[in-house]
């Protein structure tokens, strides 16, 4: 006999679909969702057509901001974002990094001004060949994607 655990659907709430599992808790992480008090589901392995094993992550009754889509762009640029209300998806958004980041990075040059001032991060993004660098407005130091460290 096979059994089989079924997760409730959204009435209202967004939906973050195919994330790397190895990057599924650090998402959890940046957007703070162990202080959240919306019910939240989070499934991490699961089977993928497209990646090797995916991670999924329900929140009902919560939508993201633009700083927060952002940061899951950094970790995940290839997850998406579907928006569903009453039971129905009404958007599924790609990722996209926007041209420039704000007051979500810290810089890895210890001698930045952002580092030592209370001055909002500002990093351009730049794209070569599928590689995301980041570039410091103030200091000029570029970090890869993956190196990025989110605040």
């Amino acid at each position: 006999m096979e059994k089989e655990l079924k997760v409730a659907a959204l009435k209202d709430g967004t939906v973050i679909d195919h994330i790397p599992a190895d990057k599924l808790f650090k998402v959890v992480l940046i957007l703070e969702l162990e202080k959240c008090k919306n019910q939240v589901t989070v499934g991490n392995n699961l089977e993928s057509k497209r990646l090797i094993s995916k991670g999924i992550i329900k929140i009902t009754d919560r939508f993201f901001e633009e700083s927060e889509v952002n940061k899951i762009a950094l970790l995940a640029p290839n997850a998406k974002i579907n928006i569903i209300k009453d039971y129905e998806v009404v958007e599924k958004r790609p990722l996209t990094l926007p041209e420039e980041i704000r007051d979500i990075i810290q810089c890895a040059n210890p001698n930045c001004i952002t580092n030592h001032q209370p001055v909002a991060t500002r990093f351009f993004v730049m794209k070569e060949d599928n590689e995301v660098r980041l570039k410091c407005r103030y200091c000029e130091r570029e970090v890869k994607q993956e190196e990025v460290k989110i605040k």
